[in-house]
């Protein structure tokens, strides 16, 4: 008996799996990342290579655990209208979305209208943590810490109907938030990440209309001071490690097989990381760009491309290019090292003896999720309320402006519009555990005393009825960030675009509805609930006050009323160049900024400018105290006064202008900004720093970015319309 006891023992024994009784280079954290991951390489059967070319980091006979993609773009993506948490089978046969709750922040252009650095950090922070939540609770929900965020495109272009997922049109800007953005999720331990930043689309995808078809044309100068610049920035500051690569093509070369993936992000950035296709992308490379005659020459092209992971079906046209010579081993080894990096950095490698501090979160089951946190839930609450932004504020009746309201003498509010009660999830969202609608907000803000009307819509003339009736109207209209279905392709209104889908037209479709409330009482309040700009002329004209916010926040409600009962003064600031007119813009397709894309390269007036936004308050700029140049950065001292009656927040952006340039440059360049809390009469220095290689153009003769000596002009103000103060600097 004690011999078959033995026996069965020994056997055990042997089927074990190996990575419970034996230790291996790689997960050795005293050598060199490059040792571990050459180890692993050595110990990998091809198969397991193979499968490295998908989305999943893990290989199972070593212990390496499955790993994935979230998406995250305003908060980590579990469920939402793209179902991004999975399917499930009810009782009764219906697959349904598996929605896990996640905190819901205001859209990337909400994000990026707060011009707040250390906030949107927060933002992905948060992000990041309920990416480890998920990945470690002891039920095991999900198994992903590859954020594909943030999107790091430029809106170079209101009619982009993927508009709402990025920060803005300027490359400074988007740079700066990105890589904040990056920061937040990955963390600032030494040696690992809590997440991993997979920026999105690489690259000058802001077309979608034949998206998978298009060729994105423009000169070297502008793929490295523009397109380029915020992924340059999130790779070699922020420090991501990973990027999506986009459908389109750059001057005719496919973005997914371009040699600039290996010879620029690789070799020049430091991308030692992943880089991935974008869904389909496989595909399309054979039936729309008609780059190969085969899915197995594509394959074997993309491969070679060093894109390491494929987002949809590869595996048996890899098979067949390695069969047939087209690519080798070492063709995989180099091109899925990147994930294998990776995975080190998440601590996925270390085996049970990880030092990884991330490790923890999820593991007290006692503790309150971090989506139910009072914290988190304060965070979209300010987020939401500094993303506004006051685009209007007249003096109707008396001597006061509109805005903000006083709730003590207001009997009768009425709230209108088809985004007054509901908050609708964008394409990229997740499930927040709840929702504060704009009404919900407005009645909780209001005085008790006072009575919250509200219609949805002028059915029967109840939206006109209500608006007399009351003391102030608020009228809230907008698009449907996703085209009201979820069917691919499909919006309805033509100012409203979504993925794969460009706007048609930048009117406003509710603006009648608009009319109608202003004709029924003057003291209206439009309230903008979009992912983008609209020509609102008649509006801008004869509405007194207009705010804009954009979608998806869960304290959408509590955030916007906060702003209009003036608990907060605004201070978010637009990202974009909102133009009068259609008319006013360059064809769609021509990705040449300098044709009058951008307020850098802007022909005629504005609607809104880039940077505008207004206060509650008002600031004085009284002067530039001083200019100091050192070898690194150019140091700009600016005092500033809060002339008004209330504390509030001012953002200050620094311009500047090379009125000498031997090149062809921006009329104005923002290279600085700071958002700035100032006392109601307090006067503050603010300081702002020009980093000297943020002044360079890229010089096509020597192929590197060169500083141009010479004289700089440097403008302080509100917006890039409204300069208020000037000062000259010669570059040395």
């Amino acid at each position: 008996m004690k011999k078959k006891i033995f026996g069965l023992l020994c056997c055990l024994t042997f089927w074990m799996p190996l990575h419970a009784q034996t230790s291996y280079a790689f997960q050795d954290t005293k050598l060199s990342d490059e040792k571990r991951i050459d180890n692993l390489l050595s110990l990998l059967t091809l198969d397991e290579k193979l499968n490295l070319l998908s989305t999943d980091l893990g290989v199972p006979r070593f212990g390496i655990p499955h790993c994935g993609h979230y998406e995250g773009l305003h908060g980590l993506t579990l469920g939402g209208p793209a179902a991004w948490g999975g399917r499930k089978k009810t009782d009764d046969g219906r697959m349904v979305p598996t929605d896990y709750p996640t905190t819901i922040f205001p859209q990337s252009y909400g994000l990026g209208s707060t011009w707040d650095i250390p906030l949107v950090q927060k933002v992905a922070e948060q992000a990041s943590e309920e990416a480890r939540y998920y990945m470690q609770t002891l039920d095991n929900k999900r198994n992903s810490l590859v954020m594909r965020a943030p999107n790091a495109d430029l809106a170079r272009d209101p009619r982009w109907g993927r508009t709402e997922e990025s920060f803005g049109e300027d490359p400074f800007l988007v740079a700066q938030l990105t890589v904040a953005s990056v920061r937040g999720l990955q963390g600032n331990h030494p040696r690992y990440w809590k997440s991993a930043s997979l920026m999105k689309h690489f690259l000058a995808n802001s077309n979608e209309d034949g998206r998978d078809s298009t060729s994105s044309n423009f000169d070297e100068r502008l793929f490295r001071e523009y397109y380029a610049y915020p992924f340059y920035k999130g790779i070699t500051e922020g420090g991501s490690r990973a990027f999506m690569a986009a459908y389109n093509s750059w001057n005719d070369i496919p973005m997914t097989i371009h040699p600039c993936l290996e010879a620029i992000t690789r070799k020049e950035w430091g991308n030692n990381g992943i880089i991935c296709t974008d869904g389909g992308a496989l595909k399309l490379l054979v039936e729309s760009h008609k780059s190969f005659p085969s899915l197995t020459e594509g394959a074997a092209a993309v491969v070679k491309a060093t894109v390491g992971q494929f987002l949809d079906k590869y595996l048996p046209y890899i098979k067949e290019a390695l069969n047939k010579g087209l690519v080798t081993e070492a063709d995989i080894d180099k091109a899925i090292r990147g994930n294998l990096y990776v995975a080190l950095k998440l601590g996925l490698l270390d085996g049970e003896k990880s030092q990884n501090p991330y490790l923890t979160i999820g593991k007290d089951a006692s503790a309150t999720p971090p989506f139910l946190t009072d914290a988190a839930k304060q965070l979209a609450r300010e987020v939401t309320a500094k993303s506004v932004v006051l685009l209007k504020n007249n003096v109707v009746s008396g001597t006061s402006p509109l805005l903000p309201l006083n709730g003590e003498k207001l009997k009768k509010i009425a709230v209108i519009g088809p985004y007054a009660h509901k908050i609708v999830q964008d394409w990229y969202s997740g499930t927040p555990p709840y929702e504060v609608t704009i009404l919900d907000g407005i009645r909780s803000a209001a005085d008790k005393n006072t009575q919250v009307l509200y219609a949805e819509n002028n059915r029967m003339d109840e939206a006109t009825r209500i608006a007399r009736e009351a003391d102030i109207a608020v009228v809230c209209v907008g698009n449907h960030p996703f085209g009201t279905r979820t069917d691919w392709k499909f919006c309805p209104v033509p100012s409203d675009g979504r993925e794969a889908v460009d706007r048609k037209s930048l009117s406003l479709p509710d603006e009648d509805l608009v009319k109608q409330v202003v004709k029924a009482n003057p003291n209206t309040v439009l309230v903008l609930v979009s992912s983008f700009p609209y020509t609102i002329n008649w509006s801008q004209e004869h509405v007194p006050a207009i705010v804009h916010i954009t979608h998806c926040s869960q304290e959408q409600g509590n955030g916007l009323a906060d702003v209009l009962f003036g608990k907060v003064s605004p201070a978010g600031r637009t990202v974009q160049t909102w133009v009068k007119d259609i008319t006013d813009l360059p064809d769609m397709m021509d990705y040449d900024i300098r044709h009058g894309h951008t307020y850098m390269y802007q022909k005629g007036e504005a609607l809104y400018p880039f940077g505008h936004g207004l206060s509650y308050t008002t600031f004085k700029y009284d002067r530039i105290k001083s200019i100091k140049q050192n070898k690194d950065d150019i140091q700009v001292i600016a005092e500033i006064t809060n002339t008004g009656l209330r504390n509030s927040d001012e953002v200050v952006q620094l311009y500047v202008s090379y009125p000498n340039s031997k090149v062809e440059r921006p009329a104005k360049q923002l290279k600085a900004f700071d958002r700035v809390y100032i006392k109601a009469g307090e006067t503050k220095e603010v300081k702002l720093a020009i980093h000297k290689d943020d002044l360079r153009y890229w010089d096509t003769a020597k192929q590197a970015f060169v500083l141009e000596p010479g004289s700089l002009n440097l403008l302080v103000g509100s917006s890039s319309a409204d300069i208020r103060l000037e000062g000259k600097v010669e570059v040395k």
